[in-house]
């Protein structure tokens, strides 16, 4: 998961993308990129780091031109801490290119062998977006055979891309001289929306992740790119947008939804907050069944993204509503924190019980999902500590049970902690007295509720269906096996360092002594 913006303005655009990455922070904190176009001249910043971290006056400054793209990074592939594998991308052949783009590419390492064989590009980092690009390039080479550069060939270009690539992608790229081509997987996994604002110079375009990221600066929502079709806006502002796929289909993740887009957002046709208020509805239903004689004093969310599921259910079972957990917002979002010591360290920084709410209750907590259980088991035991009689722990989202392959960091089934259990092992692992989940056809039904248009979903985690059809449980081993390595080689060092530690204790104490 990541955040992507690009646009075509008529007057310095460094600025609106500053912005715009603002309103998609939330899409990714461990790097931030810009890329804008001046003539024929790209100028690109990116480094590791938060938006307002990444960029000072000075490198505002250099980053002139009225056309651009931007990208908030939360790492899927390739390495979470190298600042090489910040986005954009640039590739100088053909045209010139630079390239962001949310989402995982499954075939990404395949394709990056076929670049060195077949293609003769080279491919310098562990970044399925390099892969991407040189694809891309690739394509668009093909297309244009050494003449001019239009919309046609460059439709041309990412049929070829679609025919090629698999997994989940949306992008923006800006091809030097003439223009920002955007584009979406076919099924529609990852969001791309248009939007534009009429100023007395022109029309000014706009693509981003999520419409908040449009409206919040002034631009009018158009609509969602569809599944397989490229848009390309050239830079005097002129809109071309064709269906570059054979067989596309609309398979939106549901788990934006459910935690990853910001509530204010609209995505193919669905409010979120609209969604998840659904969701609440839906999770009262499952918890008057299933628990018809617990006593529940009052529900908790745990903010932010649950509040609006926690609402439906305190008004449905007819309970009150209180805040109970007060978020510390300087600590970023556990869930996309690397690293499991770090995310468990973050959760009692991030939150705090406040006792008054908590104490000789029996408390139900709404959470939005539970993935790796580590998180819940820590609200579970500050509410225990803040005084509470019972805790009773609800999902708004069902059991999380697979690894996500399409740009989501729960790749290792051994890290989702329900995963070969049962509901009731779950809930004594994070230590509730009772435990909820949302049913996955009840979550689907939640969504179509508000848009009858959308049948079908990305749900992999939830169902385990991957819909892009080259999911076996061999590639499944072996990106754990590759996610794992590094992990181990860090504890291995990690071991080193504290028995040299030891050691040079052991020398101190002994030359002390002498």
């Amino acid at each position: 998961m990541c955040g992507i913006v690009g646009v075509v303005s008529r007057s310095p655009v460094n600025q609106l993308l500053y912005d715009a990455l603002l309103l998609l922070q939330h899409r990714g904190q461990d790097a931030a990129g810009i890329a804008t176009a001046n003539g024929s001249t790209f100028h690109m910043h990116k480094a590791n780091g938060m938006v307002r971290d990444v960029f000072r006056t000075r490198n505002m400054r250099s980053l002139p031109g009225t056309s651009g793209i931007g990208q908030v990074r939360y790492p899927t592939a390739g390495s979470a801490s190298s600042e090489e594998e910040a986005q954009p991308f640039y590739v100088n052949a053909p045209f010139g290119i630079v390239l962001a783009h949310n989402g995982n590419l499954t075939n990404w390492q395949q394709l990056k062998e076929e670049m060195f064989r077949v293609d003769r590009r080279h491919i310098n980092t562990h970044s399925d977006t390099e892969v991407l690009l040189n694809v891309l390039a690739h394509e668009v080479q093909l297309a244009t055979s050494g003449l001019e550069l239009d919309p046609a060939a460059l439709f041309k270009a990412v049929a070829g891309v679609h025919r090629r690539l698999r997994g989940s992608y949306a992008i923006v790229s800006l091809i030097s001289g003439y223009g920002l081509l955007a584009f979406r997987d076919p099924f529609g996994i990852r969001p791309l929306c248009i939007g534009k604002m009429e100023t007395p110079e022109g029309t000014e375009w706009m693509l981003a992740s999520e419409s908040v990221a449009l409206e919040g600066i002034g631009f009018e929502f158009v609509r969602d790119v569809r599944p397989g079709e490229a848009v390309f806006i050239d830079f005097d502002g002129n809109f071309y947008s064709q269906q570059c796929a054979t067989a596309p289909t609309l398979n939106p993740c549901i788990f934006e939804l459910v935690y990853l887009a910001r509530p204010d957002s609209v995505l193919d046709g669905v409010p979120v907050y609209n969604a998840r208020l659904r969701m609440g509805d839906y999770l009262a239903e499952k918890i008057k069944r299933e628990l018809p004689d617990v006593k529940i004093d009052v529900v908790m969310p745990i903010p932010d993204s649950s509040r609006p599921a926690a609402m439906q259910v305190a008004n449905k079972l007819g309970v009150e509503y209180r805040e109970g957990f007060f978020k510390n917002r300087y600590v970023g979002r556990t869930f996309i924190m690397p690293g499991q010591a770090m995310r468990k360290k973050s959760v009692r920084q991030k939150l705090n019980a406040m006792g008054i709410e908590f104490k000789g209750k029996n408390v139900l907590i709404i959470d939005d999902s539970i993935v790796r259980g580590t998180t819940s088991q820590e609200i579970v035991q500050m509410a225990r500590d803040a005084g509470a009689t019972k805790v009773i722990f609800a999902s708004a989202a069902p059991p999380v049970k697979y690894p996500n392959v399409y740009g989501i960091d729960m790749p290792t089934r051994g890290e989702l902690v329900a995963h070969g259990r049962t509901d009731d092992e779950v809930a004594r692992i994070i230590g509730a007295d009772y435990l909820v989940y949302q049913d996955v056809e009840s979550l689907k039904q939640a969504v179509r509720d508000i848009n009858p248009e959308l049948k079908e979903f990305e749900a992999s985690c939830f169902d385990g269906d991957y819909i892009t059809g080259d999911i076996t449980s061999t590639y499944l081993d072996n990106i754990e096996t590759a996610r794992l390595a590094p992990q181990a080689q860090s504890d291995r060092d990690a071991a080193s360092d504290a028995m040299d530690g030891g050691t040079r204790s052991q020398l101190h104490l002994q030359l002390s002594v002498e």
